[in-house]
C-alpha cells in the first residue's frame, strides 16, 4: 500500500520553486493526476487538465500560470477527477455551467428587446421601410401587450396560442404573418443563447397540429373594388376634396400603381418634360425598376404638387422629410363616405375595365399593374412597343376616368402607338 508520502509525490510532483523556474517550450511538467503545466511554443504558460473519455484523449484548460496558482490549479483538477469518477466529462459540465448562466443572465432580455435588436440587424437587408414598419406595427398591436415585458427563455406554446387563436379565426393571413414573425425573434433569440428548446410558434409539425389551416378559416377576400362604370362619378367627387391625401389618392388611381410606390414617390424619378415616372427597383414589389407614362390628368397632379413643393417627396406627410402615412388613403376614403373601398382596390378597378372595355392586350395592362409577365414580353416593354401602348392605355384611362357618364364603348388601341 502508498503511504502518504508515496500518495503525494504520485499526485502533487510539482514544488512552487520548481513551477516559477519552469522553462522550455512545447513541453509539459506534469504534478500527477491528470494536472500539468503546459510550456507552449510561444512563451506562455498554463495549467491543462489532461484525461481520455471513451478512448478519446481530451484536454482542458484551466487558466494561465499568472493568474491561476499551482495549489488553484490542484483544486480545479480534483473537481475534474471527482465528475470523471461519476462519468462525467468536465468539458461538457463546464459548457453547460457558462450556458446555465448565461440564460440567467437573459431572463432580463424580453421579448421586446429581442425582437427590436432582430429589427436592428435586419432592416438594412429588407427592400424598403414599409417591411419594417409593418413588422413594427403588427408586433406591437398583437405581440407586445402579451408577451413583450416576458424574458424570451419563458415564452412557451400557451402564451402564442393566446395571441393566435382569437386572430386565426378572425384575420388569418395577419395572424399567419404575425406567428411567422414570432418564430423569427424567438429563432434569433435561441441562436444568440437567449433560449433553448424548441421554438414554440414553429408552424410545421407543431402548431399545424393545433390550428385550423387557414383556407379552412375562411376564402380569401379580395381587396373592395370599385365597377368601373362608377370610376368617372368617383373621381369626380375625389377632385373636389383638398389636401395632398386626396391628390395623392387620385394620382394612384390614374396611374395604377400600388399605394406604397406613390406614397414613397420621390421628385427626382419625376421626368416632366419625358411625360415619366420611374420607380426604382428598391421601392418595386417585384425588385424590377417600373416605368409609368403619366397622362395629362397625371402631369397637372404634379405640377399642383410643384407649386407647393418643400420637400424631396412628391407627396409630403405633414411632417418633414417624411411621406404621407400609410392611413392616408383610408381617412380620405372614409372623409368621404367610401370606406367601404381600399386604395389597392382601384387597381382592379382598372384591371377590369382595361379587359372589358378596351381592345389593349393583357400584357400591357399586366405591365401597367407592374406584374410580371414572362422574359420576352418584359425585354419587348423596354424596347418601347408594349411601352408606348402602355402610354396609350394610361391617356384613355384617364380619358374614362374623366368622363361624367360611363360609356358602354370599347376605347381601341390608337394605330401606330
Amino acid at each position: 500500500m502508498y503511504g502518504q508520502a508515496e500518495m503525494a509525490r504520485t499526485i502533487r510532483k510539482l514544488t512552487a520553486m520548481q513551477v516559477a523556474r519552469a522553462a522550455g517550450r512545447g513541453k509539459y511538467l506534469s504534478d500527477g493526476g491528470g494536472l500539468y503545466l503546459q510550456l507552449s511554443a510561444t512563451g506562455s504558460r498554463s495549467w491543462v487538465y489532461r484525461y481520455r473519455d471513451g478512448g478519446r484523449r481530451r484536454e482542458m484548460g484551466l487558466g494561465p500560470l499568472h493568474t491561476i496558482s499551482l495549489a488553484e490549479a490542484r483544486e480545479k483538477a480534483l473537481e475534474c477527477r471527482k465528475l470523471r469518477l461519476e462519468s462525467i466529462d468536465p468539458i461538457t459540465a463546464r459548457r453547460d455551467r457558462r450556458m446555465a448562466a448565461k440564460l440567467d443572465a437573459a431572463k432580463a432580455m424580453t421579448f421586446k428587446e429581442c425582437a427590436e435588436r432582430y429589427l436592428a440587424a435586419h432592416r438594412t437587408g429588407w427592400r424598403s421601410g414599409k417591411h419594417a414598419a409593418q413588422w413594427i406595427s403588427s408586433l406591437g398591436m398583437y405581440v407586445y401587450p402579451v408577451l413583450g415585458d416576458l424574458p424570451v427563455q419563458a415564452i412557451g406554446v400557451s402564451l402564442i396560442m393566446k395571441i393566435l387563436e382569437p386572430l386565426w379565426a378572425a384575420k388569418a393571413e395577419t395572424a399567419s404573418r404575425v406567428r411567422g414573425r414570432i418564430e423569427a425573434v424567438l429563432d434569433w433569440a435561441a441562436a444568440r443563447g437567449y433560449r433553448q428548446g424548441e421554438n414554440p410558434a414553429r408552424w410545421r409539425g407543431h402548431l399545424e397540429n393545433l390550428l385550423p389551416k387557414r383556407n379552412r378559416v375562411r376564402r380569401i377576400k379580395h381587396h373592395p373594388a370599385l365597377p368601373y362604370a362608377e370610376i368617372a362619378v368617383f373621381m369626380a367627387e375625389l377632385r373636389q376634396q383638398q389636401g395632398v391625401a386626396a391628390r395623392a389618392l387620385e394620382f394612384t388611381i390614374l396611374t395604377g400603381a400600388r399605394s406604397g410606390e406613390v406614397m414613397g414617390a420621390r421628385w427626382d424619378e419625376i421626368n416632366r418634360s419625358e411625360r415619366l415616372w420611374t420607380i426604382p427597383a428598391e421601392r418595386m414589389k417585384g425588385g424590377r425598376e417600373h416605368r409609368v407614362p403619366l397622362s395629362d390628368p397625371a402631369l397637372a397632379i404634379i405640377d399642383a404638387m410643384a407649386a407647393i413643393r418643400s420637400d424631396e417627396f412628391l407627396f409630403p406627410g405633414s411632417r418633414t422629410g417624411r411621406p404621407l402615412p400609410e392611413t392616408a388613403f383610408f381617412h380620405q376614403l372614409r372623409k368621404i363616405g367610401r370606406d367601404d373601398l381600399t386604395a389597392h382596390g382601384f387597381r382592379s378597378t382598372f384591371r377590369d375595365w382595361a379587359a372589358e372595355r378596351t381592345n389593349f392586350p393583357s400584357e400591357v395592362a399586366e405591365m401597367a399593374l407592374a406584374h410580371a409577365v414572362g422574359n420576352r414580353v418584359e425585354e419587348a416593354y423596354r424596347r418601347g412597343d408594349l411601352f408606348q401602348k402602355g402610354r396609350a392605355l394610361a391617356d384613355a384611362w384617364a380619358n374614362f376616368c374623366a368622363r361624367p357618364t360611363a360609356s358602354g364603348k370599347v376605347v381601341p388601341m390608337i394605330a401606330g402607338r
